[in-house]
C-alpha cells in the first residue's frame, strides 16, 4: 500500500477503463494509498500469466484489483480481501458488472478459502512486515508454478537487505523461501517489490 499511490496517477492518461473506474472511486473516497501505477503495470503482465484462480489481500479502493482484472485472461477467477467493510463495500461496487471478481471483506486470511492460487499478490496482510502478521504459507497457497507477488518495498542498496538499519527479515523470508525462486524488481527509484514462483518440486 502507497501512501501517495492514488496521487501519482496525476497526469496519467491511457489507463485500462477499470483502472480508471477504481481510481475516480479511490479519488472520490479521499483514499491516498492506491497501488502505484508501476505496481499495477506489472501486476497487470503477471495476470496474463493465470490459468485459473488470482488472489489478493489488501484490496484497498480496488486499483491493483483492477490492474489485475484488466490484465487476466477469459475465465480466470479473481479473489481479494479487505479488512475495512467500507472499502470492502466500495471495491466492489467498482467491480459490480465483473462476475469473475469476488471481493470479500474481512482478515487477511479469508483468502485461504479460495486458493491454491496461479498467482498470489499480498498487500494487505501476509506479508510478514509486522508483528502479529505471519507470513502466507505459499506452499498451500500457490499452485506449482504459481507466483506471488510482496510489493511496497524500499530497493535493497546491499546484502543483507536492510530496514532501519537491520536485517530486513521480510524481506529475507521470501528471497530465501526453500519453496520458491525469487528476486527483488525495482520498479521505481524508491519502490521495489519481491516476486517469487513456486517451485514444481
Amino acid at each position: 500500500m502507497a501512501t501517495d499511490g492514488t496521487d501519482a496517477y496525476a497526469g496519467l492518461d491511457s489507463l485500462p477503463p477499470l483502472v480508471q473506474h477504481a481510481l475516480t472511486s479511490a479519488r472520490a473516497s479521499g483514499f491516498p494509498y492506491s497501488c502505484r501505477p508501476e505496481q499495477g503495470r506489472l501486476l497487470h503482465a503477471l495476470a496474463g500469466g493465470a490459468r485459473v484462480r488470482i488472489g489478493e489481500t489488501g484490496t484497498g479502493l480496488g486499483v491493483g484489483l483492477a490492474w489485475l482484472a484488466s490484465g487476466a485472461g477469459p475465465g480466470v477467477r479473481l479473489y481479494s480481501v479487505e479488512r475495512d467493510p467500507e472499502r470492502a463495500r466500495s471495491a466492489a461496487e467498482v467491480f459490480a458488472d465483473r462476475p469473475d471478481v469476488r471481493v470479500l471483506s474481512g482478515d487477511w486470511r479469508r483468502i485461504e478459502e479460495y486458493g491454491p492460487f496461479d498467482l498470489l499478490v499480498l498487500d494487505g496482510g501476509g506479508q510478514g512486515k509486522v508483528p502479529g502478521d505471519a507470513p502466507a504459507d505459499v506452499e498451500r497457497l500457490l499452485a506449482p508454478g504459481g507466483t506471488v507477488v510482496v510489493d511496497d518495498f524500499t530497493p535493497a542498496t546491499g546484502w543483507p537487505p536492510l530496514h532501519e538499519g537491520v536485517p530486513d527479515l521480510a524481506r529475507l523470508h521470501w528471497l530465501e523461501h526453500p519453496a520458491l525462486r525469487a528476486t527483488e524488481l525495482r520498479l521505481a527509484p524508491d519502490l521495489s517489490t519481491v516476486v517469487g514462483t513456486r517451485l514444481l518440486v
